[in-house]
């Protein structure tokens, strides 16, 4: 099989099976090696038996619900690649927005000169935090989570991408309670679906993302609600709080902080898309 009859059968084969026929063009890259202009010129070149084999099962593996992100080991965030497992939840571009907002708020609330502490909260993979720690020497980053195998993968980016983030495993900021450790920033994406639309989910999504970073119980505001009782407790006077929120979220999830910290500036911010997904609250 060529190269260019294996991806004519890809797209071919998951158009036929209900899935996006770019999968194709992803797994063939990562099985061939190749970037996209390199696969383009190579379509007409024949592919060794075994890849050609492991290429089509993966395809296979795809069509019956497994993640590509997941078949590939990775994902590509903020301009670099992190590694992924089932025991992470996938990086998203919408996640990407809440970093370039979050570093820009940064920017404008603090003296640049200023070390500052930031903690990613519940951090997965550890692409906010290791993003962040890479992207400004100025931050100081620490990262929770509460699954050790979670843990180990964002771990193992931080040290494949040589960014130095401190790692503590707890529940949301218990490690920093316990500790009487106060910080400058608190940034989380935390589990925001209700548990009803989570049956709703595709079982791309549903059957192989890890249940405990996506459902934020019956509500989906349970993870915001127990961070306002934690927040006081961690936060500096002069401090921001950054979080991704489901659609329809944003309201309430700032009224909360409205509530928490009267004198703060809360402002719901619109992704790409239009939708409510970022949440910043400028205290002090």
């Amino acid at each position: 099989m060529k190269v260019y009859e294996a991806l004519n059968w890809a797209s071919s084969f998951l158009k036929t099976n209900m899935r996006d026929e770019n999968a194709g063009e992803l797994l063939l890259r990562h099985h061939l090696k190749l970037d996209r202009s390199q696969l383009f010129s190579r379509m007409q070149e024949m592919m060794p038996m075994d890849m050609q084999s492991s290429f089509i099962f993966s395809v296979h593996k795809h069509v019956a619900g497994i993640p590509v992100q997941y078949l590939m080991g990775k994902e590509d965030f903020y301009g670099r690649s992190f590694f992924v497992s089932e025991e992470v939840l996938i990086p998203r571009p919408e996640t990407e927005e809440l970093v370039v907002g979050l570093l820009e708020r940064i920017k404008r609330h603090f003296p640049a000169e200023q070390p500052l502490d930031v903690v990613d909260v519940g951090t997965g993979s550890g692409a906010i935090a290791v993003t962040l720690a890479l992207e400004s020497s100025q931050l100081q980053v620490k990262a929770t989570d509460i699954a050790g195998e979670s843990l180990e993968v964002a771990k193992d980016n931080a040290e494949t991408l040589k960014a130095d983030v401190e790692f503590l495993q707890g529940d949301l900021l218990l490690p920093f309670i316990e500790k009487e450790r106060k910080v400058d920033v608190v940034v989380s994406n935390p589990p925001y679906i209700p548990v009803k639309e989570y049956e709703g989910l595709s079982t791309v999504v549903k059957d192989f993302e890890p249940y405990r970073a996506l459902v934020g119980g019956v509500s989906g505001l349970e993870f915001y609600e127990r961070f306002m009782e934690e927040l006081p407790k961690v936060l500096k006077d002069r401090a921001i709080v950054a979080f991704e929120v489901g659609m329809g979220q944003g309201e309430p999830v700032k009224e909360l902080l409205e509530k928490t910290f009267p004198q703060s500036m809360v402002e719901v911010v619109l992704d790409i898309n239009g939708k409510d997904r970022m949440v910043f609250a400028e205290i002090g």
